[in-house]
C-alpha cells in the first residue's frame, strides 16, 4: 500500500447506524465506514431477531404455521396471510368461495392503506416533521377499528383460512368502509399541501438517494421500490391472483428513480387501493365464505408449490414443498425487504448521512419480516 492509500485509509472512521437507532424502524444494524460526512461503504448486518419462522413451518401442521404470517410484515400481515393461504389451497386443490375473495381484496387493500399511512408518518418523522405522523395515525386508526371489527385483532391479523375467511362481516362494515373512503379522499389534499408541497422535503428527496432500474433487476427490488425506478411491474396485474383482475386500477410508476418518485408512489397507491376497496363493496356478492367439505387435517398432493402476491413493499413469494404429509416438507418465503435492502449498499456510496437516512426510509424497511 502507497503512503497515499495509508493516509486515505487512516482518514475513514467506522459508524455503527443501529442495531437500536429510531431511523431503522426494527433492529438493523447498518455499519458504516465514513469519510468524513461522506458515506464510503454501507454494510446492512442482519439477524438480531432472527426467528426461524420458515423451519418453524417444515416442524408444524399446515394450519398450525398460519399465525406466524402476520408476524413477518405485521404492518401488512394480511398480504401475508394471502400469499400462504393462496398456495396451499392450490396445492390442495381448494376452491375458495367468490364472496371469501372479494373480502380478502377488501382486507387487504385497507391493510396496504395503514401500512402506507404508517410509513408516511414515519418517513417524514425520520426527515424532521413530528405533526404529519399525527395526522397518519388519526386516519390508521380508522382502518385498524374497520378490521378489527371483522378480524379480533389490529395488527397480526390472522383472518384468512384454507378455503375462506375465518367469518363474515358485519353490518356496519360496509358503510364504515365507505365512510372512511370519503374521509381519506378529502384528507388527502392536506397531506399534499402539508408534506408533498413543502420546499423542504422536496429538497430533502428531489434528486436525492438514486435507484436506476438496473439496480433493480441486479438486487430483485420489487414494490414501490421498483416503480419508483420506472419498472412498470405489479403482481396484482402482471401475475393477476385473486379477484383482482375484476378491478379497474392503475399502477403508479414513475421514473426520476429518486427518494421524491418512491414517495409519490406510496401516496398514489393510496387512491388506487380506495378505487378497488370501492369497487370490491360495489360488486361484494352474496354467499358463504367458507368452502364446504375443507379437510380438518390437510395433506395436499406431492409437489412442488409457489404463490406471489403484492405487498405493501414488494412481491412476496411462497414456496411450499409437500410430501404428501400433514406439514410442510419445505416452506421458503421470498422477503421483498431483504431484496429492497440489499441495494442500500451501493446505492448509499458516496452519500452524506443525512441523505442515506431518507434513501433508507423510501425504501420501508420492516426488518422483522427480513430476520424471519
Amino acid at each position: 500500500m502507497s503512503a497515499f492509500a495509508e493516509s486515505e485509509a487512516k482518514e475513514t472512521f467506522v459508524l455503527n447506524l443501529g442495531p437500536q437507532h429510531p431511523a431503522t424502524h426494527g433492529v438493523l444494524r447498518v455499519k458504516l465506514t465514513m469519510d468524513g460526512e461522506y458515506i464510503a461503504e454501507a454494510e446492512p448486518v442482519l439477524g438480531y431477531i432472527h426467528r426461524m419462522h420458515e423451519k418453524m413451518g417444515e416442524n408444524r401442521t399446515w394450519a398450525q404455521f398460519l399465525p406466524n404470517t402476520g408476524r413477518m410484515d405485521y404492518l401488512h400481515a394480511l398480504a401475508y396471510n394471502h400469499g400462504y393461504v393462496s398456495v396451499v389451497e392450490r396445492a390442495a386443490g381448494i376452491e375458495v368461495p367468490e364472496r371469501a375473495e372479494y373480502l380478502r381484496v377488501i382486507t387487504a387493500e385497507l391493510n396496504r392503506v395503514s401500512s402506507h399511512l404508517l410509513w408516511f408518518g414515519a418517513f417524514i418523522l425520520d426527515l424532521g416533521g413530528f405533526s404529519p405522523l399525527l395526522y397518519a395515525f388519526d386516519d390508521r386508526e380508522h382502518i385498524l377499528d374497520l378490521l378489527e371489527s371483522v378480524t379480533g385483532s389490529r395488527l397480526t391479523y390472522c383472518y384468512f383460512r384454507f378455503g375462506g375467511v375465518y367469518n363474515d362481516i358485519d353490518d356496519n362494515f360496509v358503510p364504515g368502509t365507505r365512510a372512511f373512503i370519503k374521509r381519506l379522499r378529502e384528507r388527502m389534499p392536506m397531506y399534499h399541501n402539508l408534506v408533498t408541497k413543502n420546499i423542504i422535503l422536496m429538497k430533502r428527496l428531489q434528486e436525492v438517494g438514486p435507484i436506476s432500474a438496473e439496480m433493480c433487476r441486479k438486487y430483485g427490488a420489487t414494490g414501490p421500490v421498483c416503480r419508483g425506478s420506472g419498472i412498470n411491474f405489479d403482481v396484482r396485474k402482471h401475475e393477476p391472483y385473486s379477484v383482482y383482475p375484476e378491478f379497474d386500477f392503475d399502477v403508479p410508476v414513475y421514473d426520476q428513480c429518486d427518494s421524491m418518485a418512491r414517495y409519490m408512489v406510496r401516496m398514489d397507491e393510496i387512491e388506487q387501493s380506495l378505487r378497488i376497496i370501492e369497487q370490491a363493496l360495489d360488486k361484494l356478492p352474496e354467499g358463504p365464505v367458507m368452502a364446504e367439505k375443507v379437510p380438518k387435517i390437510l395433506k395436499p398432493a406431492k409437489g412442488d408449490y409457489y404463490h406471489a402476491v403484492e405487498t405493501a413493499r414488494g412481491s412476496f413469494g411462497v414456496r411450499v414443498v409437500s410430501d404428501g404429509t400433514n406439514t410442510p416438507y419445505r416452506l421458503k418465503l421470498r422477503s421483498p425487504t431483504f431484496s429492497n435492502l440489499s441495494l442500500f449498499g451501493e446505492a448509499s456510496q458516496g452519500m452524506l448521512l443525512p441523505d442515506a437516512l431518507a434513501l433508507m426510509g423510501s425504501l420501508d424497511l420492516v426488518i422483522p419480516e427480513i430476520d424471519r
